[in-house]
């Protein structure tokens, strides 16, 4: 019999729940219409995508004509940046950011430079969050888009995206967020948070993975994602991804439903983390704002050790973890997150995200402190740096 893994990799994905599985097996398999054609098994398909639509719009408060299906998070924001950028060009060129976005939106950014377009990058403060005077003194006369995530994937601190969107109302800016880590973890509302655009993925909040969302709100002057078919009311050609759609909005029905109790354990949870390594461990630092931060976050720097050699330690123990975003996890360049806080690039080598899940239990988190100080220890005896400090040096 398979030893239990513990699993502390939400940010990266989450299991796909079986409440979600079972509405959407019809989907792979006896229903499998064509949404765009006329006879019953087209329209109950069709139907089956239209309630999915509804869900979402409730669990945003959005309107349900606002709510775009897509493959996932990357493609909500490119299509957020892309479309908005280009449908806007005559009124300027000029794009405002942060220096800890999710490389899904620095990437296009860096494609519309490209192009002609201008970006700033706003520096977040030590804590990683943005001060919304330092977005506003960035605005130019050409500016037409600022895009700021909601939560951020890697230190988890939650950005005051409301009084940006304010700032941007009184300017007359589109304004974008990446919510793909926050749906969810906390309340999501895009009435309330005043955006234009916001992004979303399934598998972040126990759907499946290859589909997402982006809400567009009405009026909002932007470009088709794709063009062929008139899926997507003309915006995003191509036939649908049933199965996945139907997920999405089951998943998202579920997860906003008993949101507060389960934010409410799993801050319990984080605490007991957080306030364990940080008494357990020496020279180790929390990462992003103590307490403003998604409720499943903790993330640390440990000095004098590698990040992938504790991840590797951590899985002989049965333990999954991550070093910050999934999506980067090939790379062998430190965090840009951690870097943009103002760690040195040592220091942010040495990083460990945990990300917590329903399925996790206090006896989780006190095997994690059970085993983390002693492999913390064994990798620093390998650091000749280490040595030094422990003798007395710099």
């Amino acid at each position: 019999m398979q030893e239990r893994i513990i699993y502390f990799d939400h940010a990266a994905t989450t299991p796909l729940k079986k409440e979600v599985l079972d509405e959407m097996m019809p989907y792979l398999t006896e229903q499998y219409g064509n949404p765009s054609t006329i006879y019953k098994l087209g329209r109950e398909a069709k139907k089956a995508i239209e309630l999915a639509r509804e869900r979402v719009a409730k669990a945003l408060n959005a309107e349900v004509q606002e709510i775009f299906f897509t493959s996932g998070g990357t493609e909500s924001n490119n299509w957020a940046l892309k479309g908005v950028a280009f449908a806007n060009k005559d009124k300027g060129k000029h794009i405002i950011t942060t220096t800890i976005e999710h490389h899904a939106v620095l990437h296009p950014l860096k494609y519309l430079e490209g192009l002609g377009f201008e970006v700033t990058y706003v520096p977040v403060e030590p804590n990683g969050i943005v001060d919304p005077q330092k977005i506003k003194e960035a605005i130019r006369n050409d500016t037409i888009l600022i895009s700021v995530m909601l939560a951020n994937n890697e230190i988890g601190t939650i950005q005051p995206v409301k009084e940006i969107a304010k700032i941007a109302k009184e300017k007359g800016i589109i304004i974008h967020t990446d919510a793909v880590q926050a749906v969810g973890q906390i309340p999501v509302d895009v009435k309330d948070l005043g955006v234009d655009l916001l992004s979303l993925s399934a598998h972040k909040f126990y759907g499946p993975k290859g589909v997402g969302a982006l809400y567009i709100k009405k009026g909002t002057k932007i470009h088709p994602f794709s063009h062929g078919g008139a899926q997507e009311r003309n915006r995003r050609a191509g036939t649908e991804n049933v199965a996945g759609i139907v997920g999405l909005g089951k998943a998202i029905e579920l997860a906003t439903q008993n949101l507060s109790e389960y934010a409410a354990k799993l801050q319990k949870l984080r605490d007991k983390l957080i306030d364990g390594v940080l008494s357990k461990i020496d020279y180790v630092r929390l990462n992003g704002d103590r307490y403003n931060r998604l409720p499943n976050n903790a993330n640390f720097s440990f000095e004098f050790i590698e990040g992938e050699s504790l991840l590797l330690m951590l899985d002989m123990k049965g333990i999954a973890a991550s070093s910050g975003s999934a999506c980067t996890s090939g790379s062998l360049d430190p965090s840009h997150v951690l870097l943009a806080i103002g760690l040195e690039h040592e220091v942010a080598h040495g990083s460990l995200r945990i990300t917590l899940g329903e399925d996790n239990t206090e006896e989780d988190i006190d095997y994690l402190l059970e085993v983390l100080p002693d492999i913390v220890s064994r990798l620093r005896e390998m650091s000749p740096l280490y040595e030094k400090v422990k003798k007395g040096g710099n």
